[in-house]
């Protein structure tokens, strides 16, 4: 083995309170260490960084645990494999993994996915074709369950998992609609997503050019972001409209909760609002991963990715993240 004898981290140093800062995260230096028995040894190439880590900072626990104090921050890797005692897995195989922000990490076979490069580029692994993908493809398909003809919204729909929302949607021949902030990623969700139509959640007038785009109503929100985008998307729902909710963004950094003022129109239309997490559902992933691939080599299945270069940067671009600095998924390559 050839690497450095020294492996960089990012650890989690201070509780945010409301927006995290670069006081939160430490960049540290230990030993690579070397892998043992059923283990192997894998250098990260990329890490992703998403809003879903927000929660993990937290001093109380939500659907995962928090991480402590000290500890690596987690996160989604691609990388290859530098030295293996898994004989499934050889020197060069290029791996997804949760490993965190680090240079090199030491895993078992369970923390370990082969990707192929030959049919898309690695990242591609952590984005459309990888978890992001499933997320999506989980709460839109099994929750959401569109037909023909319906009306999918999705808010963030220039971020990773709103993207593929919007063209899984078109792909069971719904229309699609987005929210993003600003025009210049209007134009991205429907001239290279192929979203139908996109409202700007910043326009002064977003309530009436959200009810324009959706004349028939909405039969179907996609919510990645809660607060006051779903209490502006509450009244244009159909009678039995399905509401998976995938992330709470708009509340990550929130000091105080924010109280919707248009839930009564739950009750009134019938409508089912329903929270998921990927890893409740693992026997849908299959699925998810034919679907995906099989729109990814015909053609309709387009991404974006945004990306920072340097570990040592990993902090700032999870902050910029935040604040909605990103198109695609956000990920940070680790050497330059």
């Amino acid at each position: 083995m050839t690497a450095p004898m020294r492996n960089r981290q990012i650890v989690y140093a201070k509780r945010p309170v409301g927006e995290p800062d670069l006081g939160c995260f430490d960049l540290v230096e230990g030993d690579i260490g070397r892998p043992g028995p059923g283990q192997a040894l894998i250098r990260n190439d990329y890490v992703s960084v998403d809003p879903y880590i927000r929660m993990r900072m937290e001093a109380k626990d939500s659907y995962a645990p928090v991480m402590k104090i000290g500890e690596i921050m987690v996160g989604r890797t691609v990388g290859q494999v530098v030295e293996s005692n898994i004989p499934d897995f050889k020197t060069g195989d290029w791996v997804v993994g949760r490993l965190g922000w680090q240079d090199y990490s030491i895993a078992a076979a369970a923390d370990l996915q082969k990707i192929d490069i030959n049919a898309a580029p690695p990242t591609a692994y952590l984005g459309s074709l990888g978890s992001t993908g499933i997320t999506a493809w989980v709460g839109l398909m099994h929750f959401g369950q569109p037909k023909a003809g319906e009306t999918v919204v999705v808010s963030a729909a220039s971020g990773a998992v709103g993207s593929v929302v919007g063209q899984l949607a078109r792909r069971r021949g719904c229309r699609a609609v987005g929210i993003a902030g600003g025009k210049a990623k209007c134009a991205i969700v429907t001239r290279e997503f192929g979203f139908d139509a996109c409202v700007d959640y910043k326009s002064p007038d977003f309530a009436s050019e959200l009810a324009a785009a959706v004349p028939k109503g909405i039969d179907v929100y996609f919510d990645n972001v809660a607060g006051p985008i779903l209490d502006t998307v509450l009244p244009l729902l159909n009678n039995f409209a399905r509401v998976p909710l995938c992330g709470l963004v708009s509340q990550y950094n929130a000091t105080e909760p924010y109280r919707i003022a248009n839930y009564r129109e739950v009750f009134n239309r019938r409508v089912t609002i329903r929270g998921f997490v990927l890893s409740d559902h693992r026997d849908l992933w299959p699925a998810a991963t034919e679907e995906l691939a099989a729109a990814y080599a015909a053609g309709q299945l387009k991404y974006r990715e945004t990306i920072t270069d340097g570990l040592e940067n990993a902090p700032q671009a999870f902050i910029d993240m935040l604040r909605g600095g990103n198109i695609g998924k956000q990920l940070v390559r680790i050497r330059t």
